[in-house]
């Protein structure tokens, strides 16, 4: 299947102002792009660096004019229409057999104090056999114990503030359950990016970015998701990193105010959407 994504962002900038944005595709999916379906405007016009950071994103740089600048990215990206993979033997793997680039998701992070979660973690999960099944119960715990609530979202919100709180976006959710699981030693990243309602009832809320986590079992990363404490169909990443801190839409160096917010995933054509 072709899945159609896009998002569009308005800013007001008193000033001309640095900026560092992540809204293509990341790397990992970049066999699956059409070919020139990939664009990105801004009004007026700025010259644009493109780089890799050290997460394996794409990152775009420039320096955004003062007024209203308009920024608009889409594409298309193929499918298979599978729902996330996922392996029920896959068991945790002891630290020493963890690959180098796991250890940087076993470390508290901004947003995800596992180092202060650990005895509830333990006491709450220790006890279940390390294995995918382990993960499943930390999503299913994180999806009950915090209410979904777009008007309760706070960008400072932590782990620990969310389940004290009970309440949060995707992202509180996703915070959580990476959380729980590195102070589990259990390599956990946070991802963002585009999830359509493929395979499932439309929501009638505008459509938004998305935020998951990847942890690493036995046989790689496999995706989890405690907002919605289900696999899905055409999954688009964006980025991953440590948490949020790590990969901000749009991180501007000076002030700006956000004046209209879009994003669009779903299916490229009636047809598929019919099949």
């Amino acid at each position: 299947m072709l899945i159609r994504y896009g998002c569009s962002f308005e800013l007001q900038l008193p000033q001309d102002t640095p900026t560092v944005c992540l809204i293509d595709v990341h790397t990992s999916h970049a066999q699956n792009i059409v070919p020139n379906a990939l664009s990105f405007e801004t009004s007026p016009k700025v010259p644009t660096e493109t780089f890799i950071d050290d997460f394996g994103n794409i990152a775009r740089r420039f320096t955004a004019p003062a007024g209203v600048m308009r920024l608009s990215l889409g594409g298309l990206c193929r499918a298979d229409g599978t729902l996330d993979r996922r392996d029920p033997s896959a068991r945790v793997l002891p630290v020493d057999r963890l690959p180098d680039e796991c250890l940087p998701y076993l470390a508290p992070s901004r947003f995800c104090e596992s180092d202060l979660m650990g005895p509830l973690a333990w006491q709450t999960f220790g006890h279940l056999p390390r294995d995918t099944g382990l993960i499943e119960a930390i999503c299913t715990y994180a999806h009950e114990r915090l209410r979904f609530d777009y008007a309760q979202a706070r960008a400072t919100r932590t782990a620990s503030e969310a389940h004290r709180e009970q309440v949060g976006v995707c992202r509180d959710f996703a915070h959580l359950g990476v959380t729980l699981c590195r102070a589990l030693n259990i390599p956990a990243r946070y991802v963002n990016g585009y999830m359509g309602d493929i395979g499932v009832p439309v929501d009638p809320n505008p459509m938004d970015f998305n935020a998951w986590f990847d942890v690493y079992l036995e046989g790689g990363w496999y995706t989890f998701d405690a907002r919605h404490n289900c696999r899905r169909i055409g999954r688009i990443p964006i980025a991953h990193g440590r948490d949020a801190a790590d990969i901000p839409m749009l991180r501007t160096f000076g002030a700006h105010a956000l004046s209209a917010f879009h994003v669009t995933t779903e299916l490229a054509d009636a047809e598929q959407a019919a099949a």
